[in-house]
C-alpha cells in the first residue's frame, strides 16, 4: 500500500472508532466547558487575587482538556489491540515502520488540529467573562501560550500513544498518567523542587505562564515534553516491530 492509502485507512479506522473520535471531541468539548464554568463564576473574583497570572489562569482548562488528549492518544493505539486487529492490519500493511509511521502521524495531526482550536477557544471565550481583567493575544506571552497549549495537547497525545504501542492497553496507560499528573507530579513537585520542572507535565505547561519560573524557558521546557513523548514513540516502534501481533 502506498503512504497515502496507509494514512487514509487510518484516518478511517479512528473517525470510525466512537471511544476514539469521541475523546477527540472531548479535547475541546470538555476544555470548553470547564473554561466557561470557571470563568463565569470565579473568574473575575480569582483575577483580583495578588498571586494571580493572568496569561497562565486563562488556560486553566487545559489541565482537563489533557485528559481528554491522554484518553485519545491510548484508545486510538489500543484499539489495534483488541480482537486481533493488529494482525489484520499488518496483513494490509505489512511494513509495520510504514503502519507505525501513519498512525502515528495521523494521530499527532489530528490532535494538534483540535489542540490548537482548543487553546486559542479557551483563551478566548475565558476573556469574554472577565470583564476590566480581560487580556488579548496581544499581552505579552498570551500568543505564545495559545500556540504552546495547542503543542502540548499534541505531545501528551502521541505520549500517551507511544506507551500504549509499548504497554498494549489503554487501561494501564490511563491508569498511570492520570493519576501521575492529578496527584504524583504535585507530590514529587513539593518534595523534589527544580527537578520537577523536567517531568512531561511539569515542563509542557511552562510555555502557559506569562514569566516560566527555574532554569528551563517555555520552549526549553516544551522540548523536555517533546522528549518525554519521543522515547515513548521509540519505545512504542519498537515494540510494534519485534513483538509478535
Amino acid at each position: 500500500m502506498s503512504t497515502t492509502a496507509v494514512l487514509h485507512s487510518e484516518w478511517i479506522k479512528i473517525k470510525s472508532v466512537r471511544s476514539v473520535s469521541g475523546s477527540l471531541i472531548a479535547v475541546f468539548a470538555a476544555t470548553l466547558a470547564i473554561t466557561v464554568l470557571a470563568f463565569a463564576t470565579v473568574g473575575q473574583a480569582e483575577a483580583d487575587n495578588a498571586n494571580a497570572e493572568p496569561v497562565f489562569d486563562a488556560f486553566y482548562a487545559l489541565n482537563f482538556g489533557q485528559i481528554a488528549a491522554i484518553s485519545f492518544g491510548a484508545t486510538a493505539l489500543s484499539s489495534e489491540f483488541l480482537n486481533g486487529a493488529l494482525r489484520i492490519s499488518l496483513s494490509a500493511v505489512p511494513r509495520r515502520g510504514l503502519f507505525y509511521a501513519a498512525k502515528m502521524s495521523v494521530v499527532g495531526g489530528l490532535a494538534l488540529a483540535v489542540g490548537m482550536i482548543t487553546s486559542f477557544a479557551t483563551f478566548l471565550v475565558g476573556q469574554m467573562f472577565m470583564g476590566d481583567y480581560a487580556i488579548g493575544l496581544g499581552e505579552p506571552g498570551a500568543l505564545r501560550a495559545a500556540f504552546g497549549g495547542g503543542i502540548y495537547l499534541t505531545l501528551m497525545a502521541l505520549f500517551a500513544a507511544g506507551l500504549t504501542a509499548l504497554l498494549r492497553s489503554a487501561v494501564a496507560v490511563l491508569s498511570l498518567l492520570i493519576p501521575f499528573i492529578l496527584i504524583v507530579s504535585f507530590v514529587v513537585g513539593d518534595i523534589a523542587g527544580g527537578v520537577a520542572q523536567y517531568l512531561p507535565d511539569r515542563a509542557g505547561q511552562l510555555v502557559l505562564h506569562q514569566t516560566p519560573q527555574g532554569s528551563l524557558g517555555p520552549w526549553t521546557g516544551m522540548a523536555v515534553t517533546a522528549a518525554w513523548a519521543g522515547a515513548a514513540l521509540f519505545a512504542g516502534w519498537w515494540a510494534v516491530r519485534k513483538r509478535d501481533a
